[in-house]
């Protein structure tokens, strides 16, 4: 074990700042950088780059933050995929990582970027070897897999900037960036949409110009599912931010000073975005690996894969083309994508130090107890759990109810980008709002309303 310590020691890894605190400009300045530099990678294409037959899953590179054909075609994907890994092997007790000690987790981080590099190599290799990501004729696969290695290999060194350096998570960020793009395009880009090459000039891109020329041209179908995803998106907004500010407040007290507490907050939507993220990257690989498969003859995958693909049923609904296999599909979305959130929201929160342990210690570290109770750690970890075990189900239920009923009234930005961008966004104003509203500049601060 100590010779394998010693191996996770030597993986190459960004240097954290030596001071304890970054100001609001240092962190805003390498987010800046690193996310300049995400949308510079995502622009530039593979070289010697022929076939992209992922150009059909466009829709799923938002969730794993990448841009099929481009050097980052791999996007968070083989992060995230090497993330759910290994939460579920240290959940069903296959590998054993003691999460409540510092070696611990430093242990499981280590195997996790290990499991990352690997899943880089694995991942490039099966979207070129499969068809995915075909190269020209006389470039060798090789050069293709390289450059995507390499694009993996360099998402996972920003992430880790932005993890030391900036604000959030890189992983969550690079989703953010992307959704919110493609929210704009989606919503008042004036161009007209092609299909099989031929530009069709009596429709636009952005829903928003589409509503007003299917309002003038008196198309009232077009007209009613253009403003049906405008609405589905604010009202997908609203119920975010709203789900976000929703808290549990657990009254504590300072134990040597009389008089004198606080109100811990235990959010409703508990394990925030992260299982959003894993499910929705869970499902965009066996969408992508089932049709890799499938091009070459293996369709098992791909006859499951209907019924866990989101379908707009607005569009259904409106067209007159809802049937009873669409409704079957789509309830059994909907309840895969709130069953993984469950799962994945309760590993998250055993591993990522919200646990009602790691949560008792924290609060006894800063000095806090129970009101009327003596002052013990197993004491404050049995009311934790009366609070924490809820909230981790009951927000896992709740998100994948939002993020699938999302999915399928044609969201701006797909349902499940929309609902990560707006929790990311949301989570990353008040951690700055919590960190750096004294450092911050004043007309900066009066834009975040403090």
């Amino acid at each position: 074990m100590v010779t394998f310590d010693k191996i996770l020691q030597l993986i190459p890894e960004v240097k954290g700042p030596t001071q304890k605190h970054l100001s609001f400009r240092q962190k805003l300045k390498w987010t800046g950088i690193v996310l300049l530099i995400f949308f510079m990678l995502g622009a530039t294409h593979l070289f010697g780059l022929g076939d992209n037959a992922l150009s059909q899953f466009e829709y799923l590179s938002v969730v794993l933050g990448a841009s099929f054909g481009s050097i980052i075609s791999l996007g968070i994907g083989p992060i995230v995929t090497a993330s759910i890994v290994l939460q579920l092997l240290n959940g069903a007790g296959i590998v054993g990582f003691d999460l409540t000690t510092h070696e611990g987790k430093s242990r499981f981080q280590g195997v996790q970027k290990l499991l990352t590099y690997f899943f880089i190599i694995l991942e490039a290799a099966i979207y070129v070897l499969m068809g995915g990501l075909s190269p020209m004729p006389g470039i060798p696969a090789i050069v293709i897999i390289i450059q995507m290695v390499i694009g993996g290999l360099l998402i996972v060194f920003l992430d880790d900037i932005i993890n030391k350096w900036g604000f959030g998570s890189g992983t969550s960020l690079f989703i953010a960036a992307g959704v919110s793009q493609q929210i704009f395009i989606q919503a008042f880009s004036p161009l007209h949409p092609t299909q099989g090459g031929v530009v069709n000039a009596d429709a636009f891109v952005g829903a928003v110009p589409q509503l007003f020329n299917a309002l003038s041209a008196g198309l009232p179908q077009e007209a009613a599912l253009a403003l049906g995803s405008i609405i589905a998106t604010l009202v997908i907004f609203g119920v975010v931010v709203f789900a976000q500010s929703m808290k549990v407040e657990i009254p504590l007290s300072f134990g040597r000073i009389r008089g004198h507490g606080i109100r811990w907050p235990l959010n409703f939507v508990y394990t925030n975005v992260i299982p959003v993220i894993l499910v929705s990257a869970l499902v965009a690989n066996i969408q992508l690996f089932g049709q890799l498969l499938a091009n070459r003859g293996h369709v098992w995958l791909n006859s499951v894969v209907p019924f866990i693909r989101n379908t707009n049923l607005l569009a259904h609904i409106s067209q007159g083309t809802l049937t009873p296999l669409i409704i079957i599909q789509s309830v059994t979305y909907m309840l895969f994508f709130i069953s993984l959130s469950v799962v994945f929201s309760w590993f998250w929160m055993q591993t990522s130090g919200l646990d009602p342990k790691s949560q008792a210690k924290q609060m006894m570290s800063s000095g806090l107890q129970i009101p009327g109770f003596r002052k013990d750690a197993r004491v404050l970890e049995r009311l934790l759990k009366k609070y924490i075990y809820p909230l981790t189900v009951m927000g896992g239920i709740f998100i994948g109810l939002l993020a699938s009923l999302a999915n399928m009234t044609g969201t701006f930005g797909s349902g499940t980008g929309l609902l990560l961008t707006v929790m990311i966004i949301y989570k990353l104003y008040e951690d700055i709002a919590k960190q750096h509203m004294e450092d911050m500049n004043p007309m900066m601060r009066k834009m975040m309303g403090k």
